[in-house]
């Protein structure tokens, strides 16, 4: 299975940065294509999007000034089969993307996701006292996984936070 395209371009509001595809994104060529998976709910419900989109329409989140890409390319099943490896090889990879792109504010969809990045063990939701790439602000959000056992109520108020935080920089 291959890896799915990445949605970038320069000075994006926010690149949001999950974990890797999921089989279904694999399969369809498109992010958070699991239909279990609640992104594109919580970001309509966050305020972030004008309308619910579905994972088709991917790359259109580009047009709204968000980007995606994820720590790790290779599809799987679950998070938990990521290698050390390639979460190293990984961190390199976004490190270059985050500043080649230069993006307002990197969205960490998962906490886990940051800590393989910063090398943090225990970090708050919302935004990071210290971003690992200069000039650029960190924000971690909750896993939109369906295997998530938070309320998505309460995932989508950690996302209305990154709204606001988008807000003041605009």
């Amino acid at each position: 299975m291959t890896p799915i395209p990445d949605h970038l371009k320069k000075d994006l509001d926010i690149l949001f940065v999950g974990y890797n595809p999921s089989i279904r994104s694999g399969e369809t060529g498109h992010h958070f294509a699991n239909p279990n998976n609640r992104f594109w709910t919580i970001l309509h419900r966050a305020g972030l999007t004008p309308r619910k989109y579905s994972p088709i329409e991917d790359q259109d989140l580009l047009s709204l000034g968000y980007g995606l890409t994820n720590i790790v390319a290779r599809p799987t099943k679950t998070a938990a089969e990521i290698t050390r490896e390639e979460y190293l090889e990984g961190k390199e990879i976004l490190k270059t993307k985050i500043q080649s792109f230069h993006p307002k504010i990197v969205c960490f969809v998962g906490k886990g996701v940051y800590e393989e990045f910063s090398g943090k063990k225990k970090m708050d939701w919302g935004l990071q006292p210290d971003s690992v790439v200069a000039g650029v602000q960190e924000f971690v959000c909750p896993s939109s996984s369906g295997l998530v056992r938070m309320k998505i109520d309460e995932v989508v108020a950690i996302y209305r936070d990154l709204k606001r935080v988008l807000d003041e920089f605009r």
